[in-house]
């Protein structure tokens, strides 16, 4: 039997050298999984034969893949996607066939699917009306609309801030009083061009429907001890004392410790009526704003956490629910896979979510090549979910996994594959020898 236990060993090595052949090849693959060549010895024996045989060879039992990390190396493209952890990214092609790939080299397709070598990603859409996510049911092939995002005007999110907002504002303690009585007496009506009819002013840009931006400018005049009055331009309208298209007026109450008063109502100093525009700590008042939009619209205007310190007047920031029209500039993952657009316009947008599925036994996927996976009953079924939820691993965007083959080691197998080979070869050489022997004796 030595000559088949010989050559049981070359098959064996010479399958060990494709395997390890095959490993150094793809050492550059982006996703790829190395491969070890698993062997099991044969006997030729039965429940009655003596324990004492020495087998008739080897065999290859299994080519299994290792799907250990590979290391994550950052890139230029924002769409080179990398798992850090267990899980596969779910594809479909367009007939939906399913198959999974951990090489997340993706691209947009002129359709704007998010592809990899024709294969479509898939994950969760989100609604176009309401732009949550659609988490839940199967997976679908993420679409990207590289198109406009349309306006909206200031005031029409429909959420409880909407408008405008000129969040943490500080109003100087220390500034003079400016009496609105008529010269000489006071300083008369507000007067744009003469800032000694006003104490601080500040401007800001509203967007009608059609995203086409308009400035309001705000003047805060100090008529009182810890009273304000607030006077508002359209488009350089003339500021007036009274509700009217072209602005509203309205006063700030404060108390001794600098904080917007939530209960006293300050009284008009020009009408002697009270004030009805404190809510909380919020002064809000809405605006009807026509002068060239392209339809009135109105709009609330607060001043969230505003104060009145002796320090110089400041807006520390500017909140609006409105914006003009914008095109797609770029975009950006997230660890659990959302996905945020960023617009010409300053906005962004979730477009979508990435999902990953794993599977009990990875081992027992199907290859397909490409660097895909198919499902399998050897594998069982697959678990869907979020990137970092459960046994599912992260996400990390403008990079890529590389193979998680070592090549020093591939070629240190290479050299023990080869002499394995060799060795092989040298029982049925020695086999072929005692052969001869024996034909010579005759």
């Amino acid at each position: 039997m030595g000559f088949q236990q010989g050559l049981s060993g070359l098959n064996a090595a010479s399958k060990n050298l494709d395997v390890i052949g095959n490993n150094i090849a793809n050492a550059n693959t982006v996703g790829f999984k190395q491969s070890r060549a698993e062997f099991a010895d044969i006997y030729a024996s039965t429940f009655a034969s003596s324990s004492n045989v020495a087998g008739i060879g080897t065999r290859v039992m299994d080519i299994a893949q290792q799907f250990g990390q590979g290391n994550v190396e950052t890139t230029s493209n924002p769409l080179d996607v990398a798992i850090t952890g267990n899980g596969f990214f779910r594809m479909s092609d367009t007939a939906g066939t399913i198959s999974y790939t951990r090489n997340g080299q993706f691209q947009l397709d002129n359709q704007g699917y998010i592809v990899n070598d024709g294969q479509r990603l898939t994950g969760w859409g989100v609604d176009p009306n309401s732009g949550q996510l659609l988490t839940g049911g199967n997976p679908v092939p993420l679409q990207i609309t590289v198109g406009n995002i349309g306006a909206r005007a200031t005031g029409s999110s429909g959420t409880s801030n909407a408008g405008l907002q000129l969040n943490s504002m500080n109003l100087n303690a220390s500034a003079p009083i400016i009496n609105r009585a008529a010269p000489p007496t006071g300083v008369g009506p507000l007067n744009v061009t003469d800032p000694t009819t006003f104490t601080s002013s500040t401007t800001a840009q509203v967007y009608d429907a059609q995203g086409v931006s308009h400035n309001l400018s705000f003047y805060f005049t100090k008529v009182a001890t810890n009273q304000w009055e607030v006077q508002t331009s359209f488009d350089g309208g003339t500021p007036t004392t009274t509700g009217s298209p072209a602005g509203t007026n309205g006063y700030l109450m404060y108390t001794g410790t600098g904080t917007l008063d939530a209960t006293t109502v300050p009284t008009d100093p020009l009408t002697g009526t009270a004030a009805s525009n404190v809510s909380g700590f919020t002064f809000s008042t809405t605006l009807t704003a026509p002068n060239g939009a392209t339809s009135p619209f109105a709009f609330n205007v607060s001043f969230p956490t505003s104060t009145q310190y002796g320090s110089p007047f400041s807006v520390g920031s500017l909140g609006n629910d409105g914006y003009a029209d914008g095109t797609l500039t770029g975009m950006s993952i997230s660890k659990d896979g959302v996905i945020q657009g960023s617009y010409s316009n300053g906005q962004t947008k979730t477009v979508g979510q990435i999902v990953l599925a794993n599977f009990t036994n990875v081992q027992g996927l199907q290859p397909l090549g490409d660097n895909r996976w198919a499902q399998s009953f050897a594998s069982g079924q697959p678990v869907i979910g979020n990137p970092g939820t459960g046994s599912l691993g992260s996400l990390q965007s403008s990079a890529q996994e590389d193979s998680n083959v070592d090549l020093t080691s591939e070629l240190v197998n290479l050299i023990t594959a080869q002499r394995n080979y060799q060795a092989n070869a040298q029982t049925i050489k020695a086999q072929d020898t005692i052969l001869q022997t024996i034909v010579n004796l005759g």
